[in-house]
């Protein structure tokens, strides 16, 4: 279960690199295919989706083990090659339709709502992914268990399937003929991710898009219709949490106001947006309208560098995290999620301008430059080195003194208002 860590851990410097290619290739073409607030709340979304499965690995992983263990039909052997490209197939089957239910039953998708929030459509976005798929996701793959698929067989092809679908979300690469038919490509996932009437709910293949040929669910890419990404509710925020809560949260209001129990129950297992009859008529939602304005509070250039800088440290500090999950203690790594989740969630507030966040990312970066030098330690270091204690208070004090001057320049956003992209 670490190896998965430790290759995504070593694959991040690519995805980054990758993405440097994708912004400097769109720049070339003339086009803007990233916005800062944008990729930043996508990847901070992927660093809380893997903190999450950290711990969710424990009841996941756990869960398969004990099936392949005691319920496993046959006992596959974990060496060889023709166990390993049986295993890599089944799962991308059942990840359709785990990817299929996700978008037809509401309270699957309203964890996999967070992977379409954004109204962009680069590679950021692939590692926008959700922190609470680990509840009912693993339903889906212990058919491969009672197959008798080794657990460590399983965590690798899963980890193969992820990262191959890295590639597949950006707009810089165009139609790949025959590639399109089998594979799932960028050409078919941009598809998938549009609101348009045309694109909504197809292509859910991961790796290959077979499936969606085969149960009736392909669509392809219509140069006369391109795709508008996002979602049919958009979420209009920043703020991590409320990307992983808002179905949730919406969901379990309506069948709050619900009259009949049956509604309540239902409203979780029908199709996303469907809502019962005695709610909708007292408290009506206004009907989905094709947008192009995005959500993009303005904001200063100072204050866009701040939040880049902070980010980015967050970003190092969540590697550190990753590489701890094997050696530290549960209560390290649980107060060290709650420091990184909290983090990302003052930055979301900075980029929304909201009134609040600049006292609070005082505190956040004050606490960070004097506790370590205080105490000489850090998470997961029980006696930090006095030089990086020095530098950590550093960084982070300068950080402190350079907030009052940053969010006092013109352009900032306090209300946050919204702005046409």
């Amino acid at each position: 279960m670490h190896m998965q860590e430790t290759i995504i851990r070593w694959a991040t410097p690519v995805f980054f690199a990758l993405i440097a290619l994708e912004l400097l290739v769109a720049r070339w073409r003339g086009v803007r295919a990233y916005a800062g607030n944008d990729a930043v709340s996508s990847i901070g979304l992927g660093v809380i989706s893997q903190i999450v499965g950290v711990f969710g690995k424990l009841l996941t992983f756990g869960i398969y083990a004990w099936c392949v263990q005691h319920l496993a039909l046959f006992a596959l052997p974990p060496h060889s090659v023709w166990v390993w490209a049986l295993a890599l197939l089944l799962y991308d089957f059942c990840y359709y339709w785990l990817h299929r239910c996700g978008h037809r039953v509401n309270i699957l998708w309203a964890a996999h709502v967070v992977h379409h929030q954004s109204e962009h459509y680069n590679l950021s976005t692939a590692l926008r992914q959700t922190g609470s798929g680990v509840l009912l996701g693993w339903l889906f793959y212990l058919p491969l268990a009672l197959l008798g698929v080794p657990l460590d067989v399983f965590v690798m092809v899963a980890l193969v399937d992820l990262l191959y679908q890295f590639w597949v979300h950006t707009e810089q690469i165009g139609r790949l003929g025959w590639f399109d038919r089998v594979f799932c490509s960028p050409s078919n996932h941009r598809a998938h991710h549009a609101v348009n009437e045309r694109y909504l709910d197809r292509n859910y293949g991961g790796i290959l898009i077979v499936w969606d040929r085969l149960f009736r669910t392909f669509v392809e890419e219509d140069d006369n219709e391109p795709p508008v990404y996002g979602t049919r509710s958009p979420l209009r925020s920043w703020n991590p949490l409320w990307a992983n809560l808002e179905v949730y949260w919406s969901t379990a209001v309506d069948a709050w106001h619900a009259r009949r129990w049956r509604d309540k129950l239902q409203i979780w297992l029908k199709p996303p947006g469907w809502r019962p009859a005695d709610v909708a008529a007292r408290y009506p939602k206004p009907a989905f309208v094709m947008s192009g304005e995005r959500f993009d509070p303005p904001l200063s250039r100072a204050a866009t560098v701040y939040v880049l800088l902070q980010f980015a440290l967050l970003l190092a500090m969540a590697t550190q995290f990753l590489g701890l999950a094997a050696t530290a203690t549960l209560a390290t790594l649980l107060v060290y999620a709650v420091y990184l989740v909290a983090g990302l969630c003052v930055l979301g507030a900075l980029m929304e301008g909201r009134r609040w966040a600049p006292w609070a990312e005082a505190l956040r970066v004050l606490a960070t430059a004097l506790l370590p030098l205080l105490t000489r330690q850090w998470f997961g270091e029980s006696r930090l080195d006095g030089h990086i204690a020095w530098v950590i208070a550093a960084l982070f004090g300068l950080s402190a003194l350079a907030l009052p001057w940053v969010v006092g320049q013109p352009g900032a956003n306090v209300s946050g208002r919204m702005a046409a992209s």
